[in-house]
């Protein structure tokens, strides 16, 4: 059974940080590609960020110089470090795997299993 938990989320002030790590259990993690997704009241799912099985990463331009996503195989997880946070950041954000995973995989219907989510709340 797969299960992807995430953490580390909570309410943050602008311009702060905040470390999302997503702990997998279930898949041959060292295969897989991981993803960041977050999704605000009102919109749909968007990508924050993914990182392949051999470390290659892709970045919503939004995000980028930011944010950081890397991946701990040792440890079956996955990491978004999040700095300059904005309120537009604000959302609830996913953790994603893809059992196959050699490749930037960037839209939701590319990844296998999700995370319940964690929130993200940056204040003005």
């Amino acid at each position: 059974q797969v299960q992807l938990v995430e953490s580390g989320g909570g309410l943050v002030q602008a311009g702060g940080s905040l470390r999302l790590s997503c702990a997998a259990s279930g898949v041959i993690f060292d295969l897989s590609a991981m993803g960041w997704y977050r999704q605000a009241p009102g919109k749909q799912r968007e990508l924050v960020a993914v990182i392949t099985s051999d470390g290659s990463t892709n970045y919503a331009d939004s995000v980028k110089g930011r944010f950081t996503i890397s991946r701990d195989n040792a440890k079956s997880t996955v990491y978004l470090r999040m700095n300059s946070l904005k309120p537009e950041d604000t959302a609830v954000y996913y953790c994603a795997a893809r059992r196959e995973g050699g490749y930037v995989y960037t839209t939701v219907p590319d990844y296998d299993y999700w995370g319940q989510g964690t929130q993200v709340t940056v204040s003005s």
